[in-house]
């Protein structure tokens, strides 16, 4: 029976509950399949720093060089807004994709039929909607130096953060965009401002280039970023994979979520480059949602992009696309049925809480196998 080590990070808010359900899940796999998995749990974010003064500790950190893969919930509230700076919430997170170099986001946006009613748009623009944006997760203005807030002679403050990006970061993410772009419709647009931004001319030039040198069967495309967000929400279905830096994907792909209908749906991966003795890649995956405090404790978060989340480290990082699939049609058929979490709740549906809502995906998973 092969094993795969899970590390799960729950992390603040509604990160237990969700972690939860996934947990259920993982027992329905193994007893379904030729797999087990071996679980470690850990601290991280605000949790993390009430018990260790910092964002997410050195035992953690090993234990996640040491997995084959991260669940992870959430992080951040209100209750650490006054934390020093470089100690936040969020620090564990971006220290889990710095050091497990983490270059390559996957935020999927799906519009489940049953949820197309949902969408600020129009029901035909979003209705079968599947895009996959690729964001460069490591480099660029979040990662830049200098990035610093200083005071200058005549007494005002200066911002400064710096866009770097090197040619060698931009190809590996972009083969890995050709690559999964390979694996849907063959389909690639590159997105950024090469119009006025030094890093956007080199990123289309490295995109080009990689093209050229070994993926001229994929057809590919540039649009300007800001051009892009339009046409996102003008005519979603013309986009399949979409590659971009750090800033833009974070913006894109967040504006591509709520086309979906709920930004509570929907999961993501952030991977790193495969390990050439071991065949295997460092991957971290969790919902693209925060940690909602206001409704943590409840019972009423929606689990299910964290379960989908668990679908694409399925997919991914242990080759159980046969699995993945089964959960993916388990979490459509169980919104067919007009079961809902509050979120996306409307009246004459069956309204469930988080576990609730798990105990409908275990069921419909029962109905599959």
């Amino acid at each position: 029976m092969t094993t795969h080590k899970l590390l799960l990070l729950p992390g603040d808010g509604i990160g237990p509950e969700i972690m939860t359900e996934v947990k259920s899940i993982l027992g329905w796999i193994e007893k379904n399949s030729e797999v087990s998995f071996e679980t470690e749990e850990d601290l991280v974010g605000g949790s993390a720093y009430d018990a260790h003064g910092k964002s997410i500790s050195e035992e953690a950190m090993k234990l996640a060089h040491n997995a084959d893969a991260i669940l992870f919930g959430a992080v951040g509230g209100e209750k650490w807004a006054d934390v020093p700076y470089d100690m936040r919430p969020e620090a564990g997170l971006l220290r889990l994709r710095k050091d497990l170099d983490l270059f390559a986001n996957l935020r999927p946006a799906i519009c489940y039929s049953a949820l197309a009613q949902a969408s600020s748009l129009k029901p035909e623009l979003v209705e079968g909607l599947d895009i996959l944006i690729v964001r460069e997760l490591t480099g660029g203005v979040y990662f830049g130096e200098p990035k610093e807030i200083v005071t200058l002679e005549d007494g005002q403050k200066r911002a400064v953060d710096t866009q770097v990006y090197t040619t060698s970061e931009i190809e590996r993410i972009t083969k890995m965009a050709f690559d999964l772009a390979r694996t849907r419709s063959n389909k690639l647009m590159s997105s950024e401002k090469h119009n006025v931004m030094k890093s956007g001319v080199l990123w289309k030039e490295v995109v080009n280039a990689v093209h050229k040198d070994g993926y001229q069967d994929v057809e590919l495309g540039h649009i300007l970023a800001d051009n892009c967000a339009m046409q996102l929400v003008r005519n979603p279905k013309q986009f399949d994979v979409i590659v971009c830096d750090n800033l833009f994907g974070d913006m894109l792909s967040d504006v591509a979520a709520m086309l979906t209908g709920s930004l509570g749906m929907l999961p993501s991966a952030s991977l790193g480059a495969v390990d050439s003795s071991t065949g295997q890649r460092a991957a971290l995956y969790e919902p693209v949602h925060g940690s909602a405090p206001d409704i943590a404790g409840t019972g009423a978060a929606n689990p299910i992009a964290m379960i989908a989340s668990l679908a694409m480290a399925l997919r991914y990082s242990f080759n159980m696309g046969k699995e993945a699939d089964l959960l993916d049609k388990a979490i459509a058929g169980v919104l067919d049925q007009n079961i809902r979490t509050g979120d996306i709740y409307t009246n004459g549906m069956t309204k469930v809480g988080t576990n609730g809502m798990g105990a409908a995906i275990l069921a419909q998973l029962d109905a599959q196998a």
